[in-house]
């Protein structure tokens, strides 16, 4: 079982940036997928940024530009760097492991950006 804590999240003004981090601990991250979604109030579940284990990313159109992941295999560590924030992206984010299907998820974190 592995278990993912993230971290990071909060309030931020429009135009403004937050990171976010997941620490997943386990001997499997470095060959599994990492991915960020997000569901905002009355909306569905939706991939935010995904990245393969051999470094191919993946943004979703709302984000491009803004926001950044990355992982770093040797902390066991996935982050998603936002930018240029919106109130649209007022969300609970969620980090997950190895794919939406199969994989393992975070708790969420509460992301709120205020125009």
């Amino acid at each position: 079982q592995v278990q993912l804590v993230e971290s990071g999240g909060g309030l931020a003004q429009a135009g403004g940036s937050l990171r976010l981090s997941c620490a997943a601990p386990g001997k499997e991250f470095s060959i599994l997928a990492v991915g960020w979604f997000r569901q905002g109030p009355g909306k569905e579940r939706d991939v935010v940024a995904n990245m393969t284990s051999g470094g191919h990313v993946k943004y979703a159109e709302y984000v491009k530009g803004r926001f950044t992941i990355g992982r770093d295999n040797a902390k066991k560590t996935m982050y998603l760097q936002m930018d240029n924030l919106e109130p649209d992206d007022t969300a609970v984010y969620y980090c997950n492991l190895g794919g939406p299907e199969l994989g393992y998820w975070g708790q969420g974190i509460q992301v709120t950006v205020s125009s």
